[in-house]
């Protein structure tokens, strides 16, 4: 109740602006996918996102609460700069932009491994996900029945993936699974639409909350193979732009409030309530730690993009 009080007392403070028509010249821009800003603001449904206690919620998925996360340890850390939202198609530009000082921070967590390899113009958060936290759904088409029944990762290898290589952990854990075919496409959308159209049976995802188990964007449906998981056994931390003018005040500010929220098991509970984090032993992990190095083989090179592949590009 402390927690949730300091976090409350800061909500006229710290003014999160919802509608990215109506910037103002002291308002910070935060570049998001657009598909990700929709849920946000569904999932706000006009609430002041600091008064957010609960994340529980048909439009909760992870990156929406990394949104709601990253604005409530900052508020916590003393980082009163209000921010004005511009949702569009940036996947890896937002990792240019980053690096150039264009953008203060993204507002969607990195894995370690790709944070460390634009350290050189980034500040490193601590991390919201600890190793061994993150476990991915396998999802498919739901008229995809085989890949549903799997339940192996011997029945898993059987199949073809879609993942890409600028997502290190997430290419290496795929590659390294040893798949009949790993297929490379850099952009998320595009992975899911190969999965929707069963030109690739399955696509790695965070778990979310839904009772049947669908993921669904517009005319795109992908189904969770139940009872199983991935394991990406790597971190997540946001990344804080060094060039830009207020980088090192919104990094310290950052850390202190996300050391805030872990002492007081904020971050485990509001993942838990978004459903990415399960319940201990509720699915089995096809790819445990113990067997990595003596059953799953080195990472694979991408396979070239077929001509199935190339027909939406």
């Amino acid at each position: 109740m402390k927690l949730f009080g300091c976090i409350c007392g800061l909500v006229l403070s710290l003014a999160c602006t919802a509608d990215p028509a109506l910037p103002k010249p002291e308002e910070i821009p935060v570049y998001i996918r657009d598909d990700v800003y929709e849920d946000y603001l569904k999932f706000l449904n006009g609430r002041p996102v600091l008064s957010i206690v609960d994340f529980r919620g048909t439009t909760m998925r992870r990156d929406v609460a990394d949104m709601v996360l990253l604005q409530q340890a900052l508020a916590l850390g003393g980082f009163t700069r209000n921010f004005y939202y511009q949702p569009g198609k940036f996947n890896f530009r937002n990792t240019k932009m980053l690096e150039n000082g264009d953008s203060l921070l993204s507002f969607d967590t990195y894995w370690l491994t790709d944070a460390k390899a634009m350290s050189g113009k980034v500040y490193i958060s601590e991390p919201v996900v600890l190793r061994g936290e993150y476990l991915a759904g396998i999802y498919t088409s739901p008229e995809n029945l085989p890949v549903l029944r799997t339940r192996t990762l011997a029945e898993l290898r059987k199949f073809s993936g879609v993942s890409t290589p600028k997502w290190r952990t997430d290419w290496e854990t795929m590659s390294a699974l040893a798949l009949k075919e790993l297929i490379r496409e850099d952009e998320w959308l595009s992975q899911a639409r190969m999965v929707h159209m069963r030109w690739v049976d399955f696509m790695l995802m965070p778990f979310f909350h839904d009772e049947h188990g669908i993921y669904q964007l517009e005319q795109l449906r992908l189904k969770v193979v139940p009872g199983v998981a991935i394991l990406l056994n790597d971190s997540r931390h946001f990344v804080v732009s060094k060039s830009h003018p207020y980088g090192r005040l919104a990094n310290e500010a950052l850390n202190k409030g996300l050391r805030i929220l872990r002492e007081n098991g904020r971050i485990e509970q509001m993942y838990k309530q978004a459903g990415f984090m399960l319940p201990k032993n509720s699915v089995q992990i096809l790819n445990p730690p113990a067997i990595e190095k003596s059953e799953l083989k080195p990472a694979l090179q991408p396979a070239p993009m077929s001509n199935a592949d190339e027909r939406y590009q």
